[in-house]
């Protein structure tokens, strides 16, 4: 398996699409919550990134370093670097496209587009809390965000599979310190709920002066479990479609 395999993971190959969008999920999410997407996009190719400690990657060491894991996953992209590149990245997934976007740019590859969901512009809150360790608040967090069946968050067997690399999650998270430079090169739309108490703040309109747009979409924190923002993405990237076959 080589690294960009290993990284990534495409249901629905497009060779044809003029645009590849790489997905980047939520904490404690995985490849497989885009797997649908590459249907609802028929003008991008969509790869879903594939964090270490889950699915396939199970038995790899979860990443403690959220900027040297995006420096990962910007090596493992560089190769679908042949056509034009937009990243999404939902909660965690956000941050995570920010450093991705960062080390792709440094690396002098392009990105046209960032789209960061779950997160809003504003300015840099302090540090946070380490996130609970007990099972029964991460379980009832997971419920309470919105991302999770609750039935199934209660199931011991889901638990004893998800909260190691949840927690995993949280603490990279948490660990994260964004530094607002360098700037992004690549403009940034940002996608949140209405209803959406938990978002990420980051000073998004500072850092991408070539473009910043806010969306503010009906739902909460997992608003795009049930309506994901085809839509929005499409047209934000309908200049990169042009011309392809639905």
């Amino acid at each position: 398996m080589t690294v960009t395999q290993d990284w990534l993971r495409c249901v629905t190959p497009r060779p044809e699409a003029a645009v590849r969008l790489i997905c980047l999920p939520h904490a404690g999410g995985s490849a497989s919550f885009y797997a649908g997407w590459g249907a609802l996009l028929p003008q991008a190719e969509v790869h879903a990134v594939a964090y270490p400690g889950r699915a396939h990657r199970f038995d790899d060491p979860l990443a403690e370093d959220l900027v040297e894991m995006a420096r990962e996953i910007a090596d493992a992209i560089a190769p679908l670097a042949d056509k034009p590149l937009a990243l999404f990245g939902h909660s965690l997934g956000a941050a995570v496209a920010l450093e991705t976007a960062r080390a792709l740019e440094a690396a002098g590859i392009p990105v046209v587009h960032l789209f960061a969901s779950g997160s809003r512009n504003g300015p840099l809150p302090g540090p946070l809390p380490p996130p609970s360790e007990d099972p029964a608040e991460l379980v009832e967090q997971l419920i309470r965000l919105g991302g999770t069946d609750p039935e199934l968050a209660k199931d011991p067997d889901f638990q004893d599979l998800v909260l190691p690399y949840t927690l995993g999650d949280g603490k990279l998270f948490h660990a994260y310190r964004m530094s607002e430079e360098p700037q992004l090169c690549c403009p940034v739309t940002c996608v949140v709920g209405d209803a959406d108490d938990d978002a990420d703040i980051r000073p998004w309109a500072k850092i991408a002066p070539e473009g910043f747009v806010e969306h503010i979409v009906a739902g909460d924190h997992f608003y795009l479990s049930e309506s994901p923002p085809d839509e929005i993405i499409a047209a934000t990237l309908g200049g990169h479609g042009e011309g392809q076959d639905a």
